[in-house]
């Protein structure tokens, strides 16, 4: 092997000129197709194998259901639940005018169904209450039914006031009404929009979340060719929103989340400061070759080998697999962080040589000698790390473990190849520093006489670091790799504070209606249950005795209700009028000893003073929504008897799939925020029902097979490398003497981030399989060097490649920590900690492990 590395960089010296050439123009040619053809593919459910049971039993529910695939979930909230219900409608409906933008845009909760039978669903209390409420405010409603304008509500607030005068109303009892339309009538004055809940006044009762917000679904077209594929659906919702005045300083708040915007936001994290970022970790990645190398000649022969290196790597990517994903776009970061370690190995041992010789083709040749073996196991040690997540079920991390793994030979025949020409073509003169760290000659003594307590302590700390293993953390949740602070995000745990709106529910397909109930039932037992829907929970229970009570208020308020003819628009005088005489009468009220009155009096002063300037806004506040509130209270009197086959169909649709089969769908009880909750929850559920789906169950068995594919990938790649290493190394000292390193170094990285409070999560996992590489090839360097009968390993040039090399992979992974995604940043500082426990113990546990140089005779030195 050493033979043939040997003759392929002479080779490549001899022949500098045409090796830069066509290397130069294959690049060029690679980067012209790569950027002709590279595509990123944002669809998540991708990165997992769509063979395994629970992503079938997911995928039979998504087909079932395909109007919930890739939802925008628009939250709606209000000052008033009338603002909320009149903004969502009106959002809605501009949505649904933009067919290019949106597959289906849907509001459950304002279904015509809803709106018509919604109180069926109260108890028979509460349809009572609200009869009754209705029953009394006859007269105010007739008023507004027949003039539904700001003439009309002034004069069914002077209606009230005269029955305060005439001593048939207590003053107090409309105390709250007076003192709502006082509030509204100031809001005016002070060109604020405040508008007047006419649900809260006529029902007499505080405003319920359900009330205050609502949700729309809307299914984009997503390009999966774009960053954010969602972004045109979003930032058209947006400005529908901002045309229709539906903002904060209006009351009202439009947010957007669902798993469309979830995945755009995590990608705008992932692209947010990247430049930046980017741009100083590559200043500082040069900054350390300067530093290392104190030739920029050589410096731009290890950047210009690692550009080509990086072209060619992407050109595989691209045409092997086609669009990449998010996570194998990871593949240059790490191609970036590992290769330049092969650079700067080679061009270490290069200038080192080159100090004690002029002749350069002297120096390549030795540089060659030296480590050229040990570069290509270490390629191949790494290489092998990668290729083993190939097999796995985590189809990601697969594609990245493709691209990375062939990238590391790309790399080390760049590095025996372009490089040494470079090398030849450029001419670096050699440096003295290059041959290592004089200062570190006292540290080898210093390791070698007490080697036996460095052995000791790195014991201890083994078995320490071991003892906090079983302590830690998985983090299954995916939302928790995401900014917080981001708004979909932000949104979705705020919906997760309502058990009710919570979209962490658990689906099951079950043959028929009948079995859904009886399916209900058994869940609705479980303590970790709140609540259990079906399409049997839409047929309200004690009909006759609310429909009766709905007949008896409709007989009485219809006449009121429906009006043939009702009065034309105001003009602006007329509504003056209106509010004078309302005026008069409210300060007679006033005088009987109502506050409220008093105020309201003020208030309806200072609008007769201001004159018709103020009656826009004035009606914005007190008559907006007023004619949907009738039209509302009109459906609400007309409501039927319920059964199953009456319930329509674009209700009836959310809950019986495309064959079928009806949808059992269950809510979590508690936070379902909390990891032990959602994972108590889908445990208790799949007890009863092994098939069930949804997203508490998908995140805990992505996170089972993610851990799975790394377990297996780290056995495949531990057992590989270890054969690499005996075919290379042929010693099974020196085997283990590259492993025991490694493996401290593994347990210190797990320890620490368990007393640092870090767990790991889907992002930073992949951090393990990177250490194994890494730190194979620290060590292989080293081991190598030993064997071949050299001493002061500190003070070798070997270790001025180690560090440096270490410093710049820092660097490039390091940069991911600064990334505004919790889950990069995650990645970054986990990354950090795992080299710098690699880079230790390569350093200082290991030269004591190896102890006084290997002997042998110099022959026999040579050959190894």
């Amino acid at each position: 092997m050493i033979a043939a590395i040997i003759r392929l960089v002479e080779a490549s010296r001899r022949h500098s000129v045409a090796v830069i050439t066509a290397a130069l123009v294959l690049s060029a040619a690679v980067g012209y197709y790569t950027a002709r053809h590279i595509s990123i593919d944002t669809d998540t459910d991708k990165l997992i194998s769509p063979d395994l049971p629970w992503r079938r039993h997911e995928t039979e529910v998504n087909r079932n259901f395909p109007q919930n695939d890739n939802l925008l979930a628009v939250v709606v909230e209000g000052a008033t639940p009338d603002q909320a219900s009149d903004a969502a409608s009106a959002l809605a409906a501009g949505m649904r005018a933009r067919p290019d933008l949106f597959h289906e845009v849907r509001q459950p909760d304002g279904a015509l169904f809803f709106r018509t039978q919604g109180l069926l669903f109260l108890s028979r209390e509460e349809v009572q209450k609200f009869s009754d409420d209705m029953i009394a405010a006859q007269p105010l409603l007739g008023t507004v039914a027949a003039d539904p304008s700001l003439r009309g509500v002034f004069g069914a607030v002077d209606l009230l006031a005269q029955g305060v005068v005439q001593g048939e109303i207590a003053p107090s009892t409309l105390d709250p009404a007076f003192n709502a339309i006082a509030e509204a009538t100031e809001a005016s004055l002070d060109g604020r929009v405040a508008p007047l809940s006419w649900q809260t006044l006529l029902s007499g009762r505080k405003a319920s979340i359900r009330e205050l917000r609502h949700i729309i679904l809307a299914q984009p077209t997503l390009d999966y060719g774009a960053v954010e594929p969602g972004r045109r659906a979003v930032d058209a919702i947006r400005s529908i929103a901002l045309s229709g005045g539906f903002e904060p300083s209006k009351g009202v708040r439009v947010r957007i989340t669902g798993p469309a915007a979830l995945s755009d936001d995590q990608l705008s994290a992932l692209s947010e400061g990247a430049g930046l970022t980017s741009a100083i970790a590559v200043g500082l990645l040069c900054f350390w070759l300067i530093l290392a190398m104190r030739s920029l000649r050589t410096v731009a022969a290890i950047l210009i080998t690692l550009v080509v290196g990086l072209i060619c790597c992407a050109g595989f990517a691209t045409s092997a697999l086609g669009p990449l994903n998010p996570i194998s776009l990871a593949f240059a970061p790490l191609f970036i962080g590992i290769a330049i370690d092969f650079g700067i190995q080679f061009s270490v041992r290069y200038l080192a040589e080159r100090e004690s010789t002029e002749a350069a083709p002297e120096a390549i040749l030795r540089a060659a000698k030296g480590v050229g073996l040990p570069l290509t196991v270490a390629a191949l040690a790494t290489a092998v790390g990668f290729l083993s997540f190939v097999p796995t079920d985590y189809a990601g991390v697969s594609s990245l473990g493709l691209i990375a793994g062939v990238g590391m030979l790309i790399a080390l025949f760049l590095n025996l190849t372009l490089l040494p020409a470079l090398l030849k073509a450029l001419d670096p003169k050699g440096r003295a520093e290059a041959a290592g760290f004089a200062f570190a000659g006292g540290i080898d003594r210093f390791m070698s006489e007490r080697r036996k307590a460095v052995i000791y302590a790195a014991v201890i700390l083994a078995v320490v670091s071991a003892a906090a293993i079983p302590r830690i953390r998985f983090d299954f949740n995916p939302i928790h790799l995401q900014n917080p602070r981001s708004e979909s995000v932000a949104t979705l745990n705020d919906l997760m504070t309502d058990p009710d709106s919570t979209p962490y529910t658990i689906k099951i397909l079950v043959p028929t209606v009948s079995d859904a109930v009886s399916l209900s039932q058994r869940l609705s037992k479980l303590p970790e249950v709140s609540q259990v829907i079906s399409l049997a929970s839409f047929v309200p229970q004690d009909q006759e005795a609310k429909l009766a009570i709905l007949e008896d208020a409709r007989s009485l308020l219809s006449p009121t209700l429906y009006v043939a003819t009702p009065k034309q628009g105001p003009t602006a005088d007329e509504v003056i009028a209106s509010i004078r005489r309302c005026a008069a009468d409210i300060d007679k009220a006033g005088k009987k000893g109502s506050a409220a009155a008093r105020r309201l009096s003020d208030a309806l002063a200072r609008v007769l003073a201001a004159g018709t300037g103020v009656l826009p806004t004035l009606d914005a506040n007190l008559a907006a929504g007023l004619s949907r509130r009738l039209d509302d209270m009109r459906l609400v009197l007309q409501a039927s008897p319920v059964t199953l086959a009456s319930i329509p169909q674009d209700v009836a649709r959310d809950w019986v799939g495309v064959d079928g089969r009806p949808c059992v769908v269950v809510f979590p009880k508690g936070d379902a925020r909390d990891n032990e909750v959602l994972r108590r929850f889908a445990a208790a559920v799949r007890a009863v029902a092994p098939d069930a789906t949804g997203t508490p169950i998908s995140i805990q068995e992505s996170a089972n097979t993610v851990t799975h594919a790394f377990a297996t990938a780290g056995i495949v790649a531990v057992g590989s490398i270890t054969l690499l290493l005996w075919v290379a190394l042929r010693r099974t000292r020196a085997i283990a003497m590259v492993l025991a390193p490694l493996f401290l170094a593994g347990l210190l990285t797990l320890a620490a981030s368990t007393v640092l409070g870090m767990s790991l999560n889907f992002a930073n996992i992949i951090t393990l399989p990177l250490l194994l590489g890494i730190g194979v090839a620290f060590d292989i360097y080293f081991v190598m060097r030993w064997l071949a009968g050299e001493g002061s390993l500190l003070k070798s040039s070997t270790a001025r490649g180690v560090l440096f090399s270490a410093l710049t992979t820092g660097t490039a992974f390091g940069s991911l920590a600064f990334s505004n995604s919790p889950g990069m940043s995650e990645m970054g500082k986990l990354l950090g900690l795992s080299l710098f426990f690699t880079l230790a113990c390569t350093l200082f546990v290991l030269p004591a492990l190896l102890g006084p140089r290997a002997g042998g005779s110099p022959g026999e030195k040579e050959q190894r």
